[in-house]
């Protein structure tokens, strides 16, 4: 059996990979494996798939002989926080976080309030293939209360991190991207007494990440330039990421984010060993720059569960990927972009400088290319002699320079190999950019004919 889980737990297209049946098997064997018997907490995105979702899972955590908890529509940080709090026995948040609508996910926590590890998934797994031979289970309508208060705590945990501090009467813009974010982004900035405009912020799960949010940057840019405000953020569909705009419009993307945040703490000697943690798709220009003034930067495979694990191997206290999903020790390591929008906010205000201004302090980014190859098939079943392929081609480009990095890797949320090519020019970028994907694109291809 294939694994079903990818980066970021369980993700793909609904009542395609994902529909009623899987959803109710995965919270029967989540129940069934929980040790301890306090209620299983549960939240979701806006996507129009994710009731049914919660109906399917919270029938199947009730016929493990579990109890749950339903909170709605909620960050996912919320899920973690709350876990740690009320000392729920695990989590589940129903969303597949940046992917377009018609996609979602299950995101599973254990008592602890972190990813559940390999492990886990495995007994899962074993535990669904148990029930393989079963009948399909046709949907059932169960009652399913909704907690509202508990968000509130979760609004709480936020405000409290700023220690005090506020943010008078800065002009800052939020993109909720018709997502989790709608339900709080605003309510807190404006508690910390920031002048907000909201923007795609009505609850819509057909609208959630289409043309907004963390990975389409025109509305926040514009709205920010015609509001003449301060800043802007913009949060992807469950509020785990955040990407940054200045007042003319610059992308303050996570690289930058690490760099400058690093950099402060670094010169409050904060930054255990100047050490920060991100992926191998962080931006080379970022890498030389933290270099330069003695920082250290460790790289890992795409996705937050491997971040984690490094920065508790480590000891570090801040990490994150490009896309905006940063890990600080200040709430527990949980990626949430509303805490981090508030942090970067604060640091502006207690530095009495503009985030324009402080961003053109930070690292000038190496030109980047990534590009996507659709692929027709599971790139799990491709032997390992055939996965050298990708080593063989980045080896033969990147031997002959210095200043090309090249990362191949398949998504782990959608059915695409992603090419990342990087080089101090552009042209140089455009031009090997275009030579590898069409090679690889031949490559896959012929792959596929195979399989």
């Amino acid at each position: 059996m294939q694994s079903i889980f990818g980066t970021d737990g369980i993700r793909g297209i609904f009542d395609k990979e994902i529909n009623y049946d899987l959803a109710y098997r995965i919270g029967k064997a989540l129940g069934l494996i929980l040790e301890k018997n306090d209620p299983v907490i549960i939240g979701r995105d806006t996507r129009y798939s994710g009731e049914i979702i919660l109906q399917a899972i919270s029938r199947g955590i009730q016929e493990s002989g579990k109890e749950f908890i339903n909170i709605g529509i909620c960050p996912t940080p919320a899920i973690p926080f709350l876990i740690k709090q009320a000392k729920f026995s695990g989590g589940i948040m129903i969303s597949a976080s940046h992917n377009p609508p018609e996609y979602n996910g299950i995101k599973l926590f254990n008592k602890k309030g972190k990813k559940i590890s390999k492990d886990f998934e495995t007994k899962i797994e074993a535990i669904l293939m148990e029930s393989s031979d079963m009948k399909t289970v046709q949907p059932k309508e169960i009652f399913i209360k909704t907690n509202k208060n508990l968000i509130d705590d979760y609004i709480h945990s936020l405000i409290k991190t700023m220690g005090g501090d506020n943010l008078g009467k800065m002009n800052i813009i939020l993109d909720t991207c018709h997502g989790s974010a709608t339900t709080c982004a605003e309510k807190v900035f404006n508690i910390l007494g920031a002048n907000v405009k909201v923007i795609n912020k009505d609850i819509n799960g057909h609208k959630i990440n289409v043309n907004c949010g963390s990975t389409y940057l025109e509305p926040i840019k514009k709205a920010v330039i015609e509001n003449n405000a301060d800043m802007g953020f913009s949060f992807d569909g469950d509020a785990d990421r955040v990407i940054g705009v200045d007042s003319k419009g610059n992308v303050l993307d996570g690289d930058h984010i690490l760099f400058l945040w690093g950099r402060e703490l670094m010169e409050q000697k904060l930054l255990t060993n100047n050490l920060l943690i991100s992926t191998e798709m962080a931006n080379l220009g970022f890498e030389n720059a933290w270099n330069e003034i003695g920082g250290e930067l460790f790289r890992t495979p795409v996705g937050d569960k491997f971040i984690i694990d490094a920065m508790e191997k480590k000891n570090s206290i801040l990490g994150g990927e490009q896309s905006g999903h940063i890990l600080s020790q200040m709430n527990s390591f949980s990626g949430d972009g509303i805490f981090t929008a508030i942090q970067i906010s604060k640091l502006c205000k207690k530095k009495k400088i503009s985030l324009k201004n402080w961003l053109e302090t930070s690292f000038y980014p190496y030109p980047q290319k990534l590009t996507n190859i659709y692929l027709n098939f599971n790139i799990k079943r491709i032997n390992k002699t055939k996965k050298n392929l990708f080593d063989k081609t980045i080896e033969s480009y990147t031997k002959n320079y210095d200043d090309l990095r090249i990362y191949i890797r398949p998504s782990g949320t959608e059915p695409l190999l992603r090419i990342l090519v990087e080089a101090k020019s552009q042209e140089k970028v455009n031009k090997f950019s275009k030579e590898i994907t069409n090679k690889l694109s031949t490559a896959m291809d012929n792959i596929s004919k195979f399989l």
